[in-house]
């Protein structure tokens, strides 16, 4: 038996005897709906007679009707091109007039059959020619919307069909080859939103990587980033930090997620964030999202900088790992990451990970990660995630310098360790290159239009990105470039949710619930931090044990309401009514002019400082210099270049090792000097 005829373009499914039939149905049914509405006409027409062809009110009832019909016709068509809307007025025009005259005369009366007969063909020919028209394989830009890339300049350029999703529109384009390349649609977003009247950050386009002619053009036609959105509580308590951190949404209403650990499995590469935006920008709130999010995690620990004395921080203070507000506790956090590198790689690369994951903050059972040589589990503790934050960094790059960060920005990804750096203006200026080279990712918000080239990369510009048109005036408004989310996405506005007094209870609630449940530190991180830090370190504080010193002495209720007198401490005891005590033996003596004391020997004046040194690291400050000693020098008659001296004879003894800021020293602590 022959083989059924199957042409191309047949349905699924189809095939057999009636291929052939099937096919040119399923060719003809979109042309039918005209054909149809000339027979509907017609029947009309006759039904019409029959019912009032000798009443004289429904001959004006039906005249009134077909003009109403007739402007109907024009008025909805104001939308649509001018071609389409001339088309249908005319046609509606004339089957009504016919139907009218056809219900009043009769649909034979006349010239009335004839022009039935071929004006109703004609008619629906013209809607068929339109039709096919429409699908023209070559198509100039010229189509129902008035030519969009035509009015821009880029009249060659092909449209595809459209993907509509939910308030977002994404439309392949194809540019005319030789004649117009990527960067001519970069530059005609502007334009093409001033034709849909949207705002420059409602148009992208994303071109292909694999073609200088060809992309996508995303057009979201309302802004859901307008309605403030207040944040109640993270998006995944008691989930690892390997899982996405939810910081806000886009404008699209979709979730804006980022991830700080890599994954091997869906080639994800560790990544380290910059938060870049101006005042007003909504900085403080977007660092509050990231860091709800992250401190709402089972297997990470956070160490924080806050030169602003934890100002929006403060109720999430009890949730760190290791919180310090700057100056010389800022210098030794950061020397005590750069010792922690080594150690967490050291350990992870003898437990057979070559990149941290989850597995790796579990107690080490898995005979595929141990450290033992004969292949046994070692039961080693297991090593949490480490977010390294410096807020407000542009103090510390001032203090320690602008490659204060390059170090770990360099080395850190593969210890498991993100680093995350705030400031308002990442230019050259504050953070070296090398270190902003080596900050994959990025928060943008607001900021000057001067200052966009320093947040974001050049390629998420071309595409229509432009914090700098939001500056201080839409806080939380942000563009997000980080490993793991798809690119077409960089020059997609988001917005991070807003902290209000009413988070405080919230945020308060999550410190404790980190305190009780959270990872605390390994030991190998631990030990590299106390190997640095000394006593200055001490690891997160049970939720039942001693919490931070209160940044007020005095609540601001009692402060607002007090009436008394403020009495120092060690004045407290003294009772004001008591009479002065009687003149004793040398309370005549001349306080100046007197010998001053001596001057200590070298051997003294040696065991002296060591005996500095040693006061220095028990009250926690390990780094050190000629400054510090200033008290200190007066006190014994010995002056700041032998202090300098003696620093430096220190290091060369092992203990003091230098930092990158010149002229200041680290205490090596006494256990472990060399």
């Amino acid at each position: 038996m022959a083989a059924a005829y199957s042409g191309p373009g047949l349905l699924p499914g189809e095939g057999g005897g009636g291929s052939v039939r099937s096919y040119l149905l399923h060719r003809a049914k979109p042309h039918l709906p005209p054909w149809l509405a000339v027979g509907a006409t017609g029947l009309a027409g006759a039904l019409g007679n029959w019912r009032w062809g000798d009443s004289a009110a429904a001959g004006v009832g039906l005249t009134l009707a077909s003009v109403a019909l007739t402007g109907a016709t024009w008025w909805a068509g104001k939308s649509t091109s001018q071609q389409r809307r001339l088309h249908s007025a005319i046609t509606v025009a004339a089957g009504s007039a016919w139907v009218t005259a056809a219900c009043l005369a009769g649909p034979t009366a006349g010239p009335l059959d004839d022009l039935y007969l071929m004006g109703g063909p004609v008619v629906a020919l013209s809607w068929n020619v339109r039709m096919v028209l429409r699908h023209n394989t070559d198509p100039t830009g010229e189509n129902g919307d008035k030519g969009l890339l035509a009015k821009v300049g880029l009249a060659r350029a092909q449209i595809g069909e459209a993907k509509v999703e939910p308030n977002r529109v994404t439309a392949p384009v194809a540019l005319a080859a030789g004649e117009q390349t990527n960067d001519d649609m970069t530059k005609a977003l502007g334009n093409i939103a001033s034709a849909l009247d949207l705002p420059t950050s409602a148009v992208r386009y994303t071109p292909d990587p694999d073609s200088n002619r060809r992309g996508e053009l995303v057009i979201v036609p309302e802004d859901m980033l307008a309605e403030v959105v207040e944040w109640e509580g993270p998006s995944n308590l008691g989930g690892s930090i390997a899982d996405p951190l939810d910081v806000g949404r886009y404008d699209d209403g979709a979730p804006l997620l980022l991830w700080l650990p890599g994954d091997p499995e869906a080639g994800r590469n560790s990544t380290h964030l910059l938060i870049a935006g101006g005042t007003g920008s909504g900085k403080g709130d977007t660092a509050l999202n990231l860091l709800t999010e992250t401190l709402s995690r089972r297997d990470v620990v956070v160490w924080f900088s806050d030169p602003k004395a934890f100002q929006d921080f403060a109720p999430l203070r009890p949730g760190l790992d290791w919180g310090v507000e700057g100056g010389t506790d800022t210098e030794i956090l950061v020397e005590a990451v750069k010792a922690a590198i080594p150690a967490r790689t050291r350990w992870l690369g003898a437990h057979g990970y070559r990149q941290w994951v989850p597995e790796a903050a579990q107690t080490q059972n898995d005979p595929e990660h141990t450290c033992r040589a004969d292949g046994r589990a070692c039961g080693c503790a297991g090593m949490p995630f480490l977010v390294s934050w410096f807020e407000e960094a542009a103090n510390t790059l001032r203090a320690l310098g602008d490659d204060a960060f390059t170090g770990i920005a360099q080395e850190a990804r593969s210890a498991g360790i993100s680093l995350v750096v705030s400031l308002q203006r990442p230019s050259y200026d504050q953070i070296s290159t090398s270190t902003r080279a080596s900050l994959p990712s990025v928060i943008a918000l607001g900021c000057d239009r001067r200052d966009e080239d320093f947040s974001l990369p050049d390629e998420v510009l071309a595409a229509g990105a432009h914090p700098g048109a939001w500056g201080n005036r839409r806080p939380g408004y942000c563009y997000v470039v980080s490993p793991g989310i798809p690119e077409d996405r960089y020059p997609s506005p988001g917005r991070t949710r807003r902290f209000t007094h009413r988070a405080v209870p919230v945020m308060e609630l999550l410190a404790t619930w980190a305190q009780r449940n959270a990872a605390t530190a390994d030991p190998v991180t631990a030990g590299a931090a106390v190997s640095v830090a000394g006593t200055a370190y001490t690891g997160r504080i049970a939720a039942d044990g001693p919490q931070p010193t209160a940044l007020r002495a005095v609540p601001e209720e009692d402060d607002m309401n007090h009436t008394g007198l403020l009495v120092d401490p060690e004045d407290q005891d003294i009772d004001p009514e008591a009479d002065l005590p009687q003149a004793e033996a040398g309370d005549d003596a001349p306080i100046f002019g007197q010998d001053t004391g001596r001057k200590p020997s070298p051997e003294e004046a040696r065991e002296l400082f060591a005996a500095a040194l040693e006061e220095f690291e028990q009250s926690g400050q390990m780094i050190v210099g000629p400054k510090d000693f200033t008290d200190w020098c007066d006190r014994h008659q010995l002056s700041r270049p032998w202090v300098s001296a003696r620093l430096k004879e220190a290091a060369a003894n092992g203990r003091l090792e230098p930092t990158n800021t010149t002229g200041r020293w680290r205490i090596v602590p006494a256990l472990t000097a060399a």
